[in-house]
């Protein structure tokens, strides 16, 4: 698997296809969470993943800003795929970083597949959302942005707590505190004001699990997804990590959305 050092990640690179898809994870995974799709993709495309910076249990433990995502997502792209429009790939707070990425350099952003979250916090979602869903948002959120702030013992234990109540899919001793900087700057320095309302300018296939105690999407949200030239909107009956609960049948909606694109192009 070669690997490039861009920023403060290590990014890795496998197949040689002709195109590039970019995975990004969200909270508490590290790219491991794309293995079996990179396996179910990589003779067909060139696959391109990396563990969000701070999400390491050895890299620099600070909080880093919107901006300093997208951007270095953006020198992924440039470095990593030839500069050439690629598929984002993209899962909780993934999806936060790759909707901005793509609205910010749109001419890099081919298509789109996002999993789990939509317009997450917005009006019409928060309108949909019961005060016992919204209650428990804030809860879980403030937990980990503690939970980043204390950090050491305590605070991986916190972050781990958490985990294992969402049923996160990664392993436990690569879960901790260290990870939860985006709930910090979110909550504390509010730091992602200046993101916009997401809507795709380019095709995108949404997956969402069914099986959750509230949705990261509103209905409304979806329909117009839905109802985008070459989109598609797929429900699974599964919780927040549908790739890796139902990985045979979400790798083969993504395959047949990706290859139905191809043929149209």
């Amino acid at each position: 698997m070669p690997t490039l050092r861009i920023g403060d990640v290590e990014v890795h690179v496998d197949g040689e296809g002709p195109r590039s898809i970019v995975f990004v994870h969200g909270w508490p995974d590290t790219c491991r969470l794309w293995d079996r799709q990179v396996e179910a993709l990589r003779s067909r495309y060139r696959c391109v993943r990396f563990t969000l910076p701070g999400f390491e249990r050895d890299h620099p433990r600070r909080a880093y800003s919107l901006d300093e995502v997208i951007e270095l997502i953006r020198g992924i792209v440039e470095h990593g795929c030839g500069a050439e429009a690629v598929t984002l790939l993209v899962h909780d707070w993934g999806c936060v970083y790759g909707y901005q990425f793509a609205l910010r350099y749109p001419q890099l952003v081919r298509r789109i597949v996002g999993v789990d979250i939509g317009d997450a916090g917005s009006r019409r979602h928060l309108q949909e959302l019961g005060p016992t869903a919204k209650a428990m948002i804030v809860a879980y959120q403030l937990w980990l942005a503690a939970a980043w702030r204390i950090g050491g013992p305590l605070g991986d234990w916190m972050a781990r707590a958490m985990a294992r109540l969402a049923g996160a899919p990664g392993e436990r001793t690569s879960i901790g505190a260290w990870m939860g900087h985006p709930y910090y700057v979110q909550w504390v320095r509010r730091g992602y004001r200046q993101a916009r309302s997401f809507r795709p300018a380019c095709p995108m296939l949404f997956v969402y699990g069914r099986r959750k105690p509230f949705m990261f999407h509103s209905s409304g949200w979806a329909a117009e997804v839905g109802a985008g030239p070459g989109s598609r909107v797929l429900a699974f009956d599964s919780g927040h990590w549908v790739m890796a609960e139902q990985p045979r049948q979400f790798n083969q909606a993504v395959i047949e959305w990706l290859t139905a694109g191809d043929a149209a192009a």
